[in-house]
C-alpha cells in the first residue's frame, strides 16, 4: 500500500479545471484544461540525522524508565499513606466509642461514682481530641 502511495507521489500530478471546479489527478486533463504540477525530489538521507535520532531515542527510553520508576514509588507512597490513614481512622473510631461509653456512664452514675465517671468521660474526650483533631 505504501509503495503505491510513494509511486503515485513520485509521478506527475495534474491540476484540472472543469466548469470552474478544480480537481487533482494522476492522469492528464482534457485538452487545455489543466496544469502539470511537478513534485520536488526527496532530499538525500542525512547520516548525522540518523545518529541524532538514535541518541534522542536512547534519551527518551532513559526518561521513560525514570518516569516509570517515579510512578511506582509514588504508588507505593500513596498505598503507605492510605494504610496509615485507615489505621488512624480506626483508632479515632475506637476513641470516639470509648468517649461515648464514658459519657453514658457519667449520665447514669449516682452518688459517689458520679464524679469518677465524669472524670473518666473528660479524660476520654481529651484523649480523643489529642489523637483526632477536627
Amino acid at each position: 500500500m505504501n509503495v503505491l502511495i510513494v509511486a503515485a507521489l513520485a509521478g506527475a500530478v495534474y491540476k484540472c479545471t472543469v466548469d470552474g471546479k478544480i480537481t487533482y489527478s494522476d492522469t492528464p486533463c482534457a485538452a487545455g484544461t489543466g496544469v502539470v504540477l511537478e513534485s520536488p525530489a526527496a532530499p538525500a538521507a542525512d547520516p548525522a540525522a540518523g545518529a541524532a535520532l538514535r541518541r534522542q531515542q536512547k534519551q527518551a527510553d532513559t526518561l521513560q524508565k525514570a518516569r516509570l520508576k517515579r510512578e511506582e514509588q509514588d504508588d507505593r507512597d500513596a498505598a503507605r499513606d492510605a494504610k496509615a490513614a485507615a489505621t488512624q481512622r480506626k483508632k479515632c473510631d475506637q476513641l470516639r466509642l470509648k468517649k461515648r461509653w464514658a459519657d453514658e456512664d457519667a449520665r447514669r452514675a449516682t452518688g459517689q461514682a458520679t464524679e469518677a465517671a465524669r472524670l473518666r468521660a473528660q479524660r476520654a474526650g481529651e484523649a480523643m481530641s489529642l489523637e483526632c483533631p477536627r
